[in-house]
C-alpha cells in the first residue's frame, strides 16, 4: 500500500465518529501493545467485519487478528483486564447470530488455517480457519472426507462446524462434529491452554484449572443423577439437536477433560478457544446414484421413508410442493421439472453412495425394486450421470438461491432449521405451511434431510417495518411451540445463536437449563465470551440489532451476506472480500440516509483503495455465490463514474489506435530490460510517488522484454480463426534465451505438426478482445473495439462458420461475452489443443512432472479437465497445488498493486514450494507473469510446454 494512503488511513481512524459506536482509546492501546499489528479498528473495518449470514448486525470496538495461541491467550487477558467481550468470527456463515459482538471480534481466518493429514487420512488436525472444503481436499486422495457435510461447505470452517456441531446432508448425528471429534486444543478464557488429545491432559486440567476440574465433577454428577434429565437428554439427542450447550457430554464421557472437549462443540464461542481440532474421518464413496421421488402429496412421500431409510440411502432430501414450484423458476431447472403440472406434489430427493462399482450396482438394483413398489407419481430411476445427477441436486440446493435471490430488494432471507421425530414429520410439516398461511410468509419452502426428521424453511421480511418485525415474532412464538409440541428440537444444525437463546429454558426445562448456566459460569466466570448468545436472561435478546439491508445498487441487490464468495476472493487477506464490498456500500447509504455525512465520507474514502483499487474483477465471487453475483460488475461500474470525461477519451483513443499502444508497451518493455536493473524500478517508483499508483505500474524484475507484433495469416481450408491475445505482443516469452512469440508461435506450430490450417484475421495488430477496458470502466472505449472486433471476426469466421480460438483464458471469456450475442463460437486454444490438435501430436518426450497454475478465467470457462489433459500430455505426474487461488494479477492490477497478487498468491506458494516440479505452466500470460514473482519458477502457457516435448528432434 502506497504511504500516503497508509498515512491517511491511520490518522482517519483515530478520530471519533459521530454515527458509530467507539472503541476504549485504553483498550486500544492494550491491544495494540499485546498484538502489535494484529488491530484493525477504523470505521471500514468494523462494519465490514460485522455483517455475517445472520439477520443481526454488532458494531465491534475493533477487529483482531492474532497470530498464534500466545498471541489469543494475551488478547484474553487483555480484554478480561478492560471487562470486554471477545467473539469469534470466521467463516461467518452462521445463521443465527453467533459472530457478532460489541466487544472485540477476533477474525480466525488470517493464521489459523492449517491442516494436517495423520495416519493415511483416518484422521486430520486442523486449525479453525481452514474451510471444510479445503479439509475435504486433502484428504480426497486417501479416499476419506469430514463426517460434517454443510451444505456451506465452501466457506465454512472448521471453527464453526465445532461450535455449532454442523452436521449436514447424509451425516446424520452419527458422524457429526460431536461424534468424530478425537481431540481439541482449547484456549479458556483464563488464558489457560489445554490439550485435550494428551495423555496428562486430566491431570493437567486438574493442576491448572482446579475449580473447572471439579466443577465438572459435579455437574455431571448431578446430571447422572437425575432420571428426568436423562430422559431429556435421551430424547432430545436422538435427534440432530445443537440447541443450548451439549449436556449429553456429561452422560457420554466420564473424564473432565472429555466432558469438556464435547461441552466446546457447539457452544458457539461461549466456553472456549479451539486453536486446533483433531478429527476421525470417514470414507468418501467416490460411486454415486441419484434419483428425484414425485409423490402425488406430502403424506405419500413421508410414508415411504422407513422403507427409504432401510434401503441404506445416504442422503433422503425432502421439497415441499412450494419448494417445487419455485424450483420451477430457476433457469437451470430440469425440463422434467419444468413440465409438472404440480398441486399438492412432495418429492424426496435420494442418493446412494458405495466405495465400488459393484456395491453401487447391487444398491441401486434392489433401488430399482423398491421403486417399482412405492406409489410414485411417476416412474422414476436412480442415475449414476455425473451431468444428470448435478441437475438433480441443483433442485435441491438452488432453492436458496432462488428465495432468497427473488426477494423483494431491502429484504432480509432467513434460513431456519428444526428436527422432529420421524414419525412427526408429516404433522410438524402440515402446521408449519398453515403458519405460512397465517402469518402471510408467501412463497415460504420447506426443504430438508427427512430421514432425520430435519427440515429447513425460508422465508423473507422486512426488518425495517416495526408491525413486520411483530408479525416476525407471533411466527417465531407459533413455531416453538409447534415443534416443541411435537417433541422435537428447535435448532437441529445451525445453531442456537440469539435467535433461539430465550427459548432453550423451554426445550429443555429449568433443571437441564440450570445445569447448562452453571457450566457458563464455571468455565467463564465473567461472562465475556460471545454474552448473549446461547444463553440470555433477556427474553427479547432475539429481537435486539435485527439487520435492515437498504436498497443501494442494482448490481448487489440481491446479497444476502451468506460470505460463500469469501474464500475465492484473492483480495481476502489484504483489504476487502466481496461480501465486505457489498455490505460497506449498504453502510455508506445507511450513513447517508441517516444524515451522518462525516461517516458515510470516512466509508467513501477508505473505500476507493480497499473497495475499488484492489478488486481483482476477477468474477470468482460468482462462481460461488448462491445468487450469482459478480462484485465485479459493481467495481466495474464505480470505477468508470470516477474516470472523467478525459480518462474516457484517452481510454477511446487508444482503441482507436492499439497496435501503436502495444507496440509502444513492447518497445517500453524491450527499453528497461536492456537498462541496468536498478534503473527501471527507481523510475517507475519515482513516477508513482508523483502520479499515484492507479496511473504508473510498478517495475519488477520477472517481467520480460517486449514481444512482437500480431500478424495476419491466410489459410486455404481453415478449421478455426485464430485470434492471438494482444498481451503477446506487450509481454514477450517467458524464457531470457527465447526469441519466439511464446504462446503464438507455440499454437501455430503445433496446429502445423498436427495438420491443423488456421486463419489469423486481417487487422488483428489493431484488435483486443476488449478486457482491458472492460476492467478499468473505460466504457467508450470498450464500445469503440467493439465496434472494430466484431465486423473483423464476422468477416473472418464466414459469418461464424468457423470458432474463434484464443490463446489467453481472461481473453477467452472476454472475446465471449462480446461476441456471446453475434453468433460466433470462441473457444480457448487449449480447449481446441485438447479436442482437435492433441490427438493428431506425435509422441511427446516426457518430463517428471509439472506444476499447473489454474486461472480465474479458466475456471469460470470450465477449462480444467482440458488444460490437466494437455499438462498430462507433457509429464508423469501433473500437480495441482492444494492451496490454488486466482493470482490476482489481473490484467494490470499486479502491475499497479503488487502487494494484491503478493498476498493472494501466499498460499499457493508455499504449496508450489513443497511440490516444485520439472515446468511450471498456466494459460493466461500475465497470470504467468504473477506466478513467476510469486514462487520464482518460471511459468509458461502450457502450449509452450507442449511444443518443446512434441518437436522433433534435430
Amino acid at each position: 500500500m502506497p504511504l500516503a494512503h497508509r498515512r491517511r488511513r491511520r490518522s482517519a481512524a483515530d478520530r471519533p465518529l459521530t454515527g458509530l459506536p467507539t472503541a476504549d482509546p485504553a483498550l486500544r492501546d492494550a491491544l495494540d501493545r499485546v498484538l502489535p499489528g494484529a488491530v484493525a479498528a477504523r470505521a471500514s473495518d468494523r462494519l465490514a467485519a460485522a455483517h455475517d449470514a445472520s439477520h443481526y448486525l454488532i458494531v465491534p470496538q475493533a477487529v483482531v487478528r492474532p497470530r498464534d495461541v500466545p498471541h489469543m491467550a494475551a488478547l484474553f487477558r487483555a480484554t478480561a483486564a478492560h471487562g470486554v467481550a471477545v467473539t469469534f468470527r470466521s467463516g461467518g456463515t452462521s445463521l443465527s447470530g453467533q459472530a457478532g459482538g460489541d466487544g472485540v471480534l477476533v477474525d480466525t481466518r488470517r493464521h489459523f488455517r492449517g491442516i494436517e493429514v495423520l495416519d493415511d487420512g483416518a484422521r486430520v488436525r486442523v486449525q479453525p480457519g481452514a474451510t471444510v472444503r479445503a479439509v475435504n481436499t486433502r484428504l480426497a486422495r486417501y479416499g476419506r472426507k469430514l463426517g460434517p457435510d454443510p451444505a456451506s461447505e465452501t466457506a465454512c470452517t472448521i471453527g464453526g462446524v465445532v461450535a455449532n456441531n454442523s452436521s449436514g446432508m447424509a451425516c446424520g448425528t452419527e458422524s457429526n462434529t460431536y461424534r468424530t471429534l478425537e481431540s481439541a486444543v482449547l484456549v479458556l478464557p483464563s488464558g489457560t491452554v489445554v490439550d485435550t488429545g494428551a495423555p496428562d491432559a486430566d491431570d493437567r486440567l486438574r493442576a491448572l484449572e482446579p475449580a473447572v476440574h471439579a466443577g465438572l465433577v459435579r455437574l455431571r454428577d448431578r446430571v447422572r443423577s437425575n432420571p428426568s434429565s436423562l430422559a431429556t437428554i435421551r430424547r432430545l439427542y436422538a435427534l440432530k439437536n445443537t440447541m443450548g450447550y451439549g449436556v449429553n457430554s456429561f452422560v457420554d464421557h466420564t473424564r473432565p477433560v472429555d466432558i469438556l472437549a464435547h461441552l466446546v462443540i457447539g457452544s458457539e464461542g461461549t466456553l472456549a478457544f479451539v486453536a486446533e481440532a483433531t478429527f476421525r474421518t470417514v470414507p468418501s464413496h467416490p460411486h454415486t446414484a441419484t434419483g428425484l421421488l414425485l409423490f402425488d402429496d406430502l403424506r405419500t412421500a413421508t410414508a415411504a421413508l422407513p422403507d427409504l431409510v432401510a434401503a441404506g440411502f445416504a442422503a433422503v432430501e425432502l421439497l415441499d410442493t412450494t419448494s417445487l414450484r419455485v424450483a420451477q423458476r430457476d433457469p437451470k431447472a430440469a425440463d422434467r421439472l419444468r413440465r409438472l403440472d404440480l398441486r399438492t406434489h412432495a418429492a424426496l430427493l435420494v442418493e446412494h453412495q458405495q466405495p465400488t462399482t459393484e456395491a453401487l450396482r447391487e444398491r441401486v438394483e434392489a433401488a430399482d425394486r423398491l421403486l417399482r413398489e412405492l406409489p410414485l407419481a411417476e416412474p422414476a430411476a436412480l442415475t449414476g450421470s455425473a451431468e444428470a445427477r448435478a441437475a438433480l441436486w441443483h433442485i435441491r440446493k438452488g432453492l436458496y438461491a432462488t428465495v432468497a435471490g427473488a426477494r423483494p430488494s431491502g429484504t432480509t432471507a432467513l434460513l431456519e432449521d428444526i428436527a422432529v421425530p420421524v414419525d412427526r414429520l408429516l404433522p410438524a410439516c402440515t402446521e408449519l405451511t398453515e403458519l405460512f398461511g397465517r402469518h402471510r410468509y408467501t412463497d415460504s419452502v420447506i426443504f430438508g434431510h427427512a430421514k432425520d426428521g430435519n427440515i429447513h424453511f425460508l422465508l423473507n421480511e422486512d426488518f425495517d417495518d416495526p408491525r413486520l418485525v411483530e408479525r416476525y415474532l407471533a411466527f417465531t412464538e407459533d413455531m416453538v411451540d409447534l415443534v416443541l409440541g411435537h417433541g422435537g428440537t428447535l435448532k437441529a444444525e445451525h445453531g442456537t445463536g440469539r435467535i433461539m437463546a430465550p427459548y432453550v429454558r423451554r426445550q429443555y426445562g429449568d433443571e437441564l437449563y440450570d445445569v447448562m448456566r452453571e457450566t457458563k459460569q464455571l468455565i467463564d466466570p465473567q461472562g465475556l465470551l460471545n454474552p448473549g448468545v446461547l444463553l440470555s436472561d433477556d427474553p427479547a435478546v432475539h429481537l435486539g440489532h435485527l439487520k435492515s439491508t437498504p436498497t443501494v445498487e442494482a448490481e448487489v441487490d440481491r446479497c444476502v451476506e451468506c460470505g460463500y464468495c469469501e474464500p475465492s476472493c484473492p483480495s481476502r487477506d489484504l483489504t476487502l472480500t466481496p461480501r465486505q464490498r457489498i455490505v460497506l456500500r449498504r453502510e455508506i447509504a445507511r450513513a447517508q440516509a441517516a444524515g451522518d455525512t462525516e461517516l458515510a465520507a470516512r466509508l467513501e474514502d477508505e473505500y476507493q483503495y480497499d473497495g475499488v483499487d484492489t478488486c481483482a474483477v476477477d468474477g470468482m465471487c460468482q462462481t460461488a455465490c448462491p445468487v450469482l453475483i459478480d462484485t465485479g460488475d459493481l467495481t466495474r461500474r464505480l470505477r468508470a463514474e470516477r474516470l472523467g470525461r478525459s480518462a474516457q477519451k484517452l481510454g477511446t483513443t487508444a482503441a482507436k489506435h492499439w497496435d501503436g499502444v502495444t507496440r509502444a508497451a513492447a518497445a517500453a518493455l524491450t527499453t528497461a530490460d536492456a537498462l541496468p536493473a536498478g534503473l527501471p524500478r527507481t523510475v517507475a517508483a519515482a513516477g508513482r510517488a508523483v502520479f499515484g499508483p492507479e496511473a504508473i505500474p510498478a517495475w519488477s524484475a520477472e517481467l520480460p522484454r517486449g514481444g512482437t507484433a500480431r500478424q495476419a495469416r491466410a489459410a486455404t481450408a481453415p478449421q478455426a480463426v485464430y485470434f492471438p491475445a494482444c498481451v503477446t505482443t506487450m509481454f514477450g516469452p517467458a524464457g531470457a534465451d527465447d526469441t519466439g512469440g511464446g504462446v503464438r508461435d507455440a499454437f501455430l506450430a503445433l496446429c502445423e505438426r498436427a495438420g491443423v490450417d488456421i486463419r489469423i484475421p486481417a487487422g488483428i495488430a489493431s484488435l483486443c478482445c476488449g478486457t482491458p477496458w472492460k476492467s478499468k470502466g473505460l466504457t467508450d472505449g470498450h464500445t469503440a473495439m467493439s465496434d472494430r472486433l466484431i465486423p473483423a471476426l464476422r468477416h473472418a469466421t464466414d459469418n461464424g462458420a468457423l470458432p474463434v480460438v484464443v490463446d489467453a483464458a481472461s481473453c477467452t471469456e472476454g472475446l465471449t461475452q462480446v461476441l456471446a450475442e453475434h453468433g460466433i463460437t470462441v473457444v480457448d486454444a487449449v480447449a481446441f489443443t485438447d479436442a482437435v490438435v492433441l490427438p493428431r501430436l506425435p509422441s511427446a518426450r516426457r518430463l517428471s512432472s509439472v506444476v499447473v497454475h489454474h486461472t480465474c478465467s479458466a475456471t469460470r470457462l470450465d477449462l480444467r479437465a482440458a488444460f490437466l489433459r494437455v499438462a498430462a500430455a507433457t509429464a508423469d505426474d501433473v500437480v495441482e497445488p492444494d492451496d490454488w487461488d486466482c493470482c490476482a494479477f489481473a490484467g494490470d492490477r499486479g502491475l499497479l498493486h503488487p502487494e494484491l497478487t503478493a498476498s493472494a498468491t501466499t498460499a499457493e506458494s508455499r504449496s508450489v514450494a513443497a511440490h516444485p516440479g520439472s515446468a511450471h505452466v498456466s494459460l493466461n500470460r500475465t497470470c504467468e507473469l504473477g506466478m513467476t514473482r510469486a514462487t520464482g519458477h518460471r511459468y509458461r502457457h502450457v502450449l509452450e510446454l507442449l511444443e518443446d516435448v512434441t518437436r522433433p528432434m534435430s
